[in-house]
């Protein structure tokens, strides 16, 4: 129970840290400041709002998910990943390291909708704010790509509840743009400078967590290929 606990724990982790890394922090309020202004009422912002984060976090969950289950079901790549997954973990923990610390930068295409297909989705209420979180949570920025296939899917290889962090990392994912849903919802005038102060904090933590996963990353590299504990 522990052991599972604590394999939710960082999955959780990584899910906030994807949700409020820049590129995806201000989709996030920028498509929930745009639903806003479809909706008249506080309240059905407040819904939209929830249907949008609630895509997003089904979007990462399904994706995470069909990805370890897909990999774990062919019985050939499920050995391979027993055998050589303890050996590959700690080199792309210190790859995601320092893509987090922008040392590495890397350019990924996009998903991106149409101006007249964003509005259809935001005037046709809660189901296509749903749609929209889902399709949006599919438009992968590098650190948020890092996070996501260099650390949550390796996690959940490794890990005997793999096949459920997918969903708490789409959990973590949710919480903080459900934050700013309730914010707008609310009116709240001083959002610009709330943003201002969580991009801040992003920095940091991001820092913070590149810098333990090049350590945990040379940790795991040191035992499963150079030996040397």
């Amino acid at each position: 129970m522990t052991a599972i606990f604590l394999s939710f724990v960082p999955a959780l982790w990584l899910g906030i840290l994807t949700s409020i890394s820049p590129c995806p922090l201000a989709s996030n309020v920028a498509a929930i400041s745009f639903l806003s202004k479809k909706i008249a009422h506080p309240f059905f912002v407040f819904i939209s709002g929830l249907a949008y984060t609630l895509g997003r976090m089904v979007s990462y969950a399904i994706l995470g998910w069909i990805i370890i289950n897909s990999l774990l079901s062919v019985p050939q790549v499920a050995q391979f990943l027993q055998k050589y997954m303890g050996k590959a973990l700690g080199p792309l923990l210190i790859i995601t390291g320092l893509i987090l610390l922008e040392i590495i930068t890397i350019h990924l295409p996009g998903v991106s909708l149409s101006q007249k297909h964003h509005n259809k989705l935001a005037e046709s209420g809660a189901p296509g704010a749903f749609l929209l979180g889902f399709i949006f949570a599919l438009a992968f920025c590098p650190i948020s790509a890092a996070l996501f296939f260099g650390s949550l899917i390796p996690l959940a290889l490794n890990s005997k509840s793999g096949i459920v962090l997918p969903f708490v990392y789409g959990i973590g994912t949710g919480l903080p743009v459900l934050v700013f849903a309730v914010a707008i919802a609310l009116g709240v005038t001083s959002l610009s400078h709330w943003f201002h102060k969580v991009t801040r904090i992003e920095y940091y933590t991001r820092k913070i967590t590149g810098a333990v996963f090049i350590l945990v990353g040379l940790y795991y590299t040191g035992i499963y290929i150079l030996r040397l504990f």
